[in-house]
């Protein structure tokens, strides 16, 4: 079973990273529940095995393509984002002082955070672009203007998998030209 979320993970962030167009440096943020994955209710089925294979199946990729990740943790860390302290450095974000354990934060920020080279818990950003597997609620942390993408996957495991990308807002009315986003 490990090997097939693996594998869903690995198809799902190739197919939304190229809908979504990002580039070197963007981000993205991945909320991911266990518990879901494994047909468990979130919250109730935390797994780590199953949050090591959806790192498994993200980091090589966002790796080489300069992705960076953003993981969002559980409500009881009011949704809290573990990043690379580089990341929230580039992007201005204040680290908070909370470290994620599988039944505070969630077994995939866990997981995140145990992989890092220096990670921090920050409290808001707004990404590029953002998976949602297991209805984790992630558009708080999406640019103001999220749109769907839809992917050939529809499932991790047995959680749902959602993901959008942003664009910038268009702005000016009836006589401004805009760019393709």
């Amino acid at each position: 079973m490990m090997t097939e979320i693996r594998e869903q993970v690995e198809q799902a962030v190739r197919e939304l990273l190229a809908a979504a167009k990002l580039r070197p440096g963007d981000l993205l943020v991945i909320g991911c529940s266990s518990s879901e994955i494994v047909g468990e209710r979130i919250g109730k089925g935390s797994s780590m095995e199953a949050a090591e294979a959806v790192w498994e199946g993200i980091a090589p990729i966002l790796a080489e393509q300069g992705i960076l990740l953003a993981a969002q943790c559980c409500e009881h860390l009011n949704r809290a984002l573990i990043v690379e302290r580089a990341t929230a450095e580039k992007f201005g974000y204040e680290p908070v002082n909370v470290r994620p354990w599988a039944h505070a934060g969630g077994s995939f920020a866990t997981t995140v955070w145990e992989h890092m080279q220096d990670p921090v818990a920050v409290e808001h950003i707004r990404a590029h672009a953002g998976m949602d597997i297991g209805d984790t609620l992630i558009g708080m942390h999406l640019r103001d203007v999220a749109v769907p993408v839809r992917l050939e996957v529809k499932r991790i495991g047995q959680a749902n998998l959602v993901c959008a990308r942003t664009r910038p807002k268009f702005i000016g009315g009836e006589r401004a030209r805009y760019v393709d986003p």
